[in-house]
């Protein structure tokens, strides 16, 4: 597996509430990360980097996982368990009532990857048959959308654009919506949070991922096409590709 992932605080917000990681557990498999936090001054960075930590710390006890049941059993306990996590610190701590953050997790094997979320942050897959969106978002516009009173135009700016549905730590019970899809070689997956999706087209992610260059700098060309295009919200990705030479970029 070749990985890059990268956060941006964006032109706008004066401090980034989006986390991000790649992990590796005792065999090498890959659990990959984005949350974008929310609820107020500090209390988004929390439950957005509780939720990646402790996914973090949880992956790296996993031996193997050896089949997509499993991978998606996984994500479901661990993601619910850290969802109560969240709940349990935003009423013990006044300053962080109300927060939350979106996840969106996917465990890549050399042979499947199973992905998870909760909220709008999303996840994308390149392969043989092309380029699409794996995730359905929590969100109020998505189901305006899906239910025909508004069109995916009017959707890009309408004045509930960030209202969402479903997120992680808001609610003592969640339902996350996970899925699992074969992961062959030269296969690509990209999460990422809605300061990405919100300014770089479906397009333009399809466009960087099929392009020459190399992985870290289309994590840096993407991030910089959403600043150039305002970067009103944090950005955060992760690409993970599906290839037998190992590399490895950070933030």
């Amino acid at each position: 597996m070749k990985y890059v992932y990268r956060t941006d605080r964006g032109k706008v917000r004066n401090h980034n509430e989006d986390n991000v990681g790649v992990y590796e557990n005792q065999s090498d498999q890959i659990l990959a990360v984005v949350a974008d936090g929310m609820g107020g001054h500090l209390a988004g960075d929390v439950a957005s980097k509780m939720a990646s930590d402790l996914l973090k710390e949880y992956w790296q006890q996993v031996d193997k996982i050896e089949s997509p049941d499993i991978a998606e059993q996984w994500l479901d306990e661990k993601i619910k368990s850290i969802n109560e996590d969240i709940f349990q610190y935003a009423k013990d701590n006044q300053e962080c009532q109300g927060m939350g953050t979106t996840v969106v997790a996917s465990i890549c094997t050399d042979q499947f990857l199973t992905i998870a979320h909760i909220g709008d942050s999303r996840g994308y897959l390149l392969n043989g048959d092309g380029f699409r969106q794996l995730t359905d978002d929590h969100s109020l516009v998505n189901e305006l959308v899906k239910s025909g009173q508004i069109s995916k135009q009017d959707a890009e700016h309408h004045p509930r654009k960030n209202v969402l549905l479903r997120a992680l730590g808001t609610e003592l019970n969640v339902s996350i919506d996970t899925m699992t899809i074969g992961f062959e070689p030269g296969d690509s997956l990209l999460l990422c949070s809605d300061g990405l999706t919100n300014k770089v087209t479906d397009e333009e992610l399809h466009q960087m991922l099929v392009s020459d260059v190399i992985l870290e700098e289309k994590a840096e060309q993407l991030i910089n096409l959403a600043n150039e295009k305002g970067g009103e919200d944090n950005i955060s990705l992760a690409i993970i590709v599906n290839e037998t030479n190992v590399g490895k970029v950070g933030d």
